[in-house]
Protein backbone atom coordinates (compact mmCIF):
# COMPACT_ATOMS: atom_id res chain seq x y z
CA UNK A 1 0.00 0.00 0.00
CA UNK A 2 0.98 3.89 -0.40
CA UNK A 3 1.09 4.46 2.96
CA UNK A 4 3.11 1.26 4.29
CA UNK A 5 5.58 2.64 1.38
CA UNK A 6 5.94 5.54 3.02
CA UNK A 7 5.82 4.18 6.53
CA UNK A 8 9.45 1.88 5.56
CA UNK A 9 11.25 4.77 3.42
CA UNK A 10 12.89 6.52 6.39
CA UNK A 11 14.15 3.22 7.15
CA UNK A 12 15.36 2.43 4.04
CA UNK A 13 17.53 5.72 3.77
CA UNK A 14 18.72 5.17 7.41
CA UNK A 15 19.74 1.51 6.88
CA UNK A 16 21.84 3.20 3.35
CA UNK A 17 23.42 5.81 5.63
CA UNK A 18 24.22 2.94 8.02
CA UNK A 19 25.70 1.10 4.99
CA UNK A 20 27.67 4.39 4.06
CA UNK A 21 28.45 4.71 7.29
CA UNK A 22 30.24 1.23 7.92
CA UNK A 23 31.73 1.45 4.52
CA UNK A 24 33.58 4.74 5.43
CA UNK A 25 35.16 3.60 8.65
CA UNK A 26 36.20 0.36 6.94
CA UNK A 27 38.42 1.98 4.39
CA UNK A 28 39.39 4.67 6.80
CA UNK A 29 40.75 1.93 9.01
CA UNK A 30 42.15 0.11 6.08
CA UNK A 31 43.87 3.16 4.94
CA UNK A 32 45.64 3.98 8.46
CA UNK A 33 46.30 -0.07 8.30
CA UNK A 34 47.77 0.54 5.27
CA UNK A 35 49.97 3.73 5.85
CA UNK A 36 51.61 2.17 8.91
CA UNK A 37 52.44 -1.25 7.03
CA UNK A 38 54.29 0.98 4.49
CA UNK A 39 56.00 3.23 7.10
CA UNK A 40 57.53 -0.48 8.85
CA UNK A 41 58.16 -2.21 5.56
CA UNK A 42 60.14 1.34 4.31
CA UNK A 43 61.74 1.56 7.60
CA UNK A 44 63.35 -1.86 8.13
CA UNK A 45 66.24 -1.16 5.35
CA UNK A 46 67.35 1.59 7.74
CA UNK A 47 66.99 -0.23 10.80
CA UNK A 48 68.78 -3.33 9.64
CA UNK A 49 71.55 -1.33 8.00
CA UNK A 50 75.09 -2.67 8.92
CA UNK A 51 76.84 0.58 7.41
CA UNK A 52 74.07 3.31 8.37
CA UNK A 53 72.27 2.64 11.06
CA UNK A 54 69.62 5.31 12.70
CA UNK A 55 70.57 4.38 15.95
CA UNK A 56 73.53 6.19 16.72
CA UNK A 57 74.33 9.94 18.11
CA UNK A 58 75.70 11.64 15.54
CA UNK A 59 74.45 13.24 12.59
CA UNK A 60 76.86 13.76 10.01
CA UNK A 61 75.54 12.08 6.08
CA UNK A 62 78.56 13.42 4.36
CA UNK A 63 80.92 11.56 6.73
CA UNK A 64 78.19 8.29 6.90
CA UNK A 65 76.68 9.21 9.92
CA UNK A 66 72.96 9.00 9.99
CA UNK A 67 71.89 8.69 13.51
CA UNK A 68 68.61 9.99 14.72
CA UNK A 69 68.79 9.21 18.35
CA UNK A 70 69.73 12.99 18.76
CA UNK A 71 66.31 14.47 17.64
CA UNK A 72 64.32 11.67 19.17
CA UNK A 73 65.52 13.08 22.51
CA UNK A 74 65.29 17.18 21.91
CA UNK A 75 61.42 16.31 20.44
CA UNK A 76 60.72 14.14 24.08
CA UNK A 77 63.06 17.01 25.89
CA UNK A 78 61.11 19.90 24.00
CA UNK A 79 57.38 18.02 24.82
CA UNK A 80 58.29 17.42 28.72
CA UNK A 81 59.38 21.08 28.76
CA UNK A 82 56.86 22.79 27.81
CA UNK A 83 54.20 20.52 29.43
CA UNK A 84 56.02 21.70 32.57
CA UNK A 85 55.58 24.77 31.77
CA UNK A 86 51.92 24.28 30.13
CA UNK A 87 50.55 22.29 32.71
CA UNK A 88 50.00 24.53 36.09
CA UNK A 89 49.31 27.74 33.74
CA UNK A 90 46.25 25.72 32.30
CA UNK A 91 45.33 24.17 35.59
CA UNK A 92 45.76 27.65 37.49
CA UNK A 93 43.62 29.25 34.17
CA UNK A 94 40.72 26.87 34.66
CA UNK A 95 40.77 27.26 38.24
CA UNK A 96 39.93 31.12 37.74
CA UNK A 97 37.44 30.85 35.39
CA UNK A 98 35.60 27.94 36.83
CA UNK A 99 35.26 29.63 40.64
CA UNK A 100 35.42 33.65 39.80
CA UNK A 101 32.25 34.77 41.85
CA UNK A 102 32.73 38.66 40.92
CA UNK A 103 29.92 39.98 39.40
CA UNK A 104 31.71 43.04 37.85
CA UNK A 105 34.75 40.31 36.49
CA UNK A 106 31.83 38.22 34.38
CA UNK A 107 32.92 39.73 31.08
CA UNK A 108 36.21 39.14 31.40
CA UNK A 109 35.85 35.39 32.01
CA UNK A 110 33.88 35.30 29.10
CA UNK A 111 35.98 37.44 26.96
CA UNK A 112 39.24 35.11 28.59
CA UNK A 113 37.30 31.91 27.61
CA UNK A 114 36.66 33.11 24.07
CA UNK A 115 40.47 34.58 23.99
CA UNK A 116 41.21 30.76 24.64
CA UNK A 117 39.01 29.03 22.16
CA UNK A 118 40.32 32.03 19.54
CA UNK A 119 44.13 30.76 20.31
CA UNK A 120 43.21 27.02 19.42
CA UNK A 121 42.52 27.90 16.14
CA UNK A 122 45.50 30.04 15.04
CA UNK A 123 48.29 28.70 13.03
CA UNK A 124 51.54 27.42 13.99
CA UNK A 125 53.15 29.74 11.40
CA UNK A 126 51.67 32.60 12.45
CA UNK A 127 53.22 31.85 16.11
CA UNK A 128 56.50 31.05 14.67
CA UNK A 129 57.24 34.58 12.49
CA UNK A 130 55.51 36.48 15.68
CA UNK A 131 58.38 34.58 18.16
CA UNK A 132 60.87 35.35 15.26
CA UNK A 133 60.72 39.33 15.36
CA UNK A 134 59.79 39.09 19.20
CA UNK A 135 60.66 36.65 21.05
CA UNK A 136 64.20 35.85 19.78
CA UNK A 137 65.66 39.22 20.17
CA UNK A 138 64.81 38.87 23.29
CA UNK A 139 66.55 36.17 23.81
CA UNK A 140 69.53 37.05 21.77
CA UNK A 141 69.59 39.98 24.07
CA UNK A 142 69.69 38.06 27.27
CA UNK A 143 71.85 35.09 26.66
CA UNK A 144 73.72 35.80 23.55
CA UNK A 145 73.98 33.70 20.46
CA UNK A 146 71.59 33.64 18.01
CA UNK A 147 68.29 33.70 19.97
CA UNK A 148 67.37 30.42 18.43
CA UNK A 149 67.91 27.72 21.35
CA UNK A 150 65.20 25.21 23.10
CA UNK A 151 64.12 28.07 24.89
CA UNK A 152 62.33 29.92 22.59
CA UNK A 153 61.24 27.06 21.59
CA UNK A 154 59.43 25.84 24.63
CA UNK A 155 58.05 28.54 25.54
CA UNK A 156 56.13 28.70 22.21
CA UNK A 157 55.34 25.13 22.49
CA UNK A 158 54.19 25.68 25.58
CA UNK A 159 51.76 28.23 24.18
CA UNK A 160 50.64 26.34 21.67
CA UNK A 161 49.23 23.72 23.83
CA UNK A 162 48.46 25.77 26.49
CA UNK A 163 44.62 26.33 24.96
CA UNK A 164 44.16 22.82 24.26
CA UNK A 165 45.17 21.89 27.78
CA UNK A 166 42.57 24.36 29.11
CA UNK A 167 39.16 23.27 27.07
CA UNK A 168 40.15 19.38 28.32
CA UNK A 169 40.09 20.40 31.44
CA UNK A 170 37.47 22.62 31.80
CA UNK A 171 34.87 20.39 30.03
CA UNK A 172 35.89 17.50 32.52
CA UNK A 173 35.58 19.76 35.42
CA UNK A 174 32.95 21.98 35.14
CA UNK A 175 30.01 19.95 34.93
CA UNK A 176 31.11 17.51 38.50
CA UNK A 177 31.61 21.43 39.83
CA UNK A 178 28.03 22.32 38.64
CA UNK A 179 26.23 18.79 40.34
CA UNK A 180 28.16 19.73 43.90
CA UNK A 181 27.33 23.50 44.05
CA UNK A 182 23.90 23.29 45.42
CA UNK A 183 25.18 20.97 48.03
CA UNK A 184 28.24 22.70 48.61
CA UNK A 185 27.41 26.20 48.77
CA UNK A 186 24.26 25.51 51.35
CA UNK A 187 27.14 24.24 53.43
CA UNK A 188 28.69 27.29 53.41
CA UNK A 189 31.76 26.38 51.38
CA UNK A 190 32.86 28.34 48.32
CA UNK A 191 33.48 27.51 44.35
CA UNK A 192 36.66 27.57 44.77
CA UNK A 193 37.03 25.20 48.15
CA UNK A 194 34.55 23.16 46.29
CA UNK A 195 36.97 22.66 43.45
CA UNK A 196 40.15 22.91 44.62
CA UNK A 197 39.25 20.64 48.01
CA UNK A 198 36.05 18.32 46.75
CA UNK A 199 36.86 18.01 42.73
CA UNK A 200 40.50 18.09 41.87
CA UNK A 201 41.81 15.25 44.10
CA UNK A 202 39.15 13.18 42.59
CA UNK A 203 39.80 14.23 38.70
CA UNK A 204 43.24 12.43 38.26
CA UNK A 205 41.46 11.56 34.65
CA UNK A 206 40.50 14.59 33.22
CA UNK A 207 44.43 15.91 34.73
CA UNK A 208 46.16 13.40 32.83
CA UNK A 209 44.00 13.41 29.93
CA UNK A 210 45.12 16.72 29.09
CA UNK A 211 48.62 16.39 29.85
CA UNK A 212 48.52 13.51 27.90
CA UNK A 213 46.79 15.44 24.97
CA UNK A 214 48.91 18.56 25.47
CA UNK A 215 52.20 16.14 25.18
CA UNK A 216 51.44 14.49 21.84
CA UNK A 217 50.83 17.89 20.45
CA UNK A 218 54.03 19.09 21.61
CA UNK A 219 55.79 16.17 20.69
CA UNK A 220 54.33 15.97 16.70
CA UNK A 221 54.72 19.94 15.91
CA UNK A 222 56.68 20.64 13.56
CA UNK A 223 56.95 24.87 12.21
CA UNK A 224 57.58 25.82 15.78
CA UNK A 225 60.79 24.05 16.34
CA UNK A 226 61.90 24.18 12.82
CA UNK A 227 61.77 28.04 12.98
CA UNK A 228 62.83 28.69 16.91
CA UNK A 229 65.08 25.18 17.91
CA UNK A 230 67.94 26.30 15.42
CA UNK A 231 68.25 22.92 13.93
CA UNK A 232 71.53 21.88 15.03
CA UNK A 233 71.36 17.93 15.04
CA UNK A 234 72.31 17.42 19.09
CA UNK A 235 70.86 16.93 22.28
CA UNK A 236 71.11 20.19 24.16
CA UNK A 237 72.41 20.26 27.41
CA UNK A 238 71.02 23.36 28.74
CA UNK A 239 67.87 25.66 27.54
CA UNK A 240 69.98 28.18 25.55
CA UNK A 241 71.46 25.59 22.99
CA UNK A 242 70.43 24.93 19.95
CA UNK A 243 68.72 21.68 19.05
CA UNK A 244 66.62 20.40 16.13
CA UNK A 245 63.34 17.97 16.86
CA UNK A 246 62.59 14.85 14.92
CA UNK A 247 59.71 16.56 12.83
CA UNK A 248 61.52 19.31 11.90
CA UNK A 249 64.39 17.03 11.01
CA UNK A 250 62.23 15.46 8.58
CA UNK A 251 60.85 18.42 7.12
CA UNK A 252 64.62 19.37 6.37
CA UNK A 253 65.93 16.59 5.17
CA UNK A 254 62.69 15.63 2.47
CA UNK A 255 63.33 19.01 1.28
CA UNK A 256 66.83 18.03 0.78
CA UNK A 257 67.17 14.45 -0.06
CA UNK A 258 65.58 11.98 -2.81
CA UNK A 259 67.17 8.58 -1.74
CA UNK A 260 70.18 7.44 0.04
CA UNK A 261 70.58 6.64 3.43
CA UNK A 262 69.88 9.75 4.44
CA UNK A 263 66.45 9.73 3.46
CA UNK A 264 66.02 5.97 4.67
CA UNK A 265 66.25 7.08 8.27
CA UNK A 266 63.33 9.18 7.86
CA UNK A 267 61.17 6.43 7.85
CA UNK A 268 62.90 5.16 10.75
CA UNK A 269 62.27 8.53 12.22
CA UNK A 270 58.39 8.63 11.23
CA UNK A 271 58.33 5.06 12.71
CA UNK A 272 59.57 6.65 16.23
CA UNK A 273 56.90 9.34 16.02
CA UNK A 274 54.11 6.88 14.73
CA UNK A 275 54.80 4.64 18.14
CA UNK A 276 54.44 7.83 19.86
CA UNK A 277 51.27 9.08 18.33
CA UNK A 278 50.48 5.21 19.06
CA UNK A 279 51.54 5.32 23.10
CA UNK A 280 49.53 8.62 23.45
CA UNK A 281 46.39 7.42 21.99
CA UNK A 282 46.22 4.31 23.88
CA UNK A 283 47.15 6.70 27.05
CA UNK A 284 43.75 8.80 26.36
CA UNK A 285 41.25 5.72 25.76
CA UNK A 286 43.00 3.99 28.69
CA UNK A 287 42.40 6.78 30.22
CA UNK A 288 38.86 7.94 28.86
CA UNK A 289 37.63 3.83 29.72
CA UNK A 290 39.01 4.91 33.47
CA UNK A 291 37.02 7.79 33.52
CA UNK A 292 33.65 5.79 32.38
CA UNK A 293 34.08 3.40 34.39
CA UNK A 294 33.44 5.78 37.56
CA UNK A 295 36.73 5.46 39.61
CA UNK A 296 37.83 9.33 39.16
CA UNK A 297 36.46 12.38 37.53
Amino acid sequence: MPGSKLLTLPHDKDSEADLWIKAATVLAVLAVIALCAMIVVAALPALFSQTHTPFEWVWQPYHGHFGILPMCASSLLLALSALIIAFPWALGIVIWHLTEEEPALSWARKAFGLFIRLLTTVPTVVLSFAAVFLLTPLLRTAFGGTGMCLLGATLMVSLLILPTMVLVMESGLAQPLERLCPQGLALGLSRYQLLCHCLLPQSRTTLLQAAVLGFGRACGDTLLPLMLAGNAPRLPLHLTDSTRTLSAHMALVTANEVGGAAYNSLFAAGLFLLGTTLCVTLALRRLARAKSSGSTV
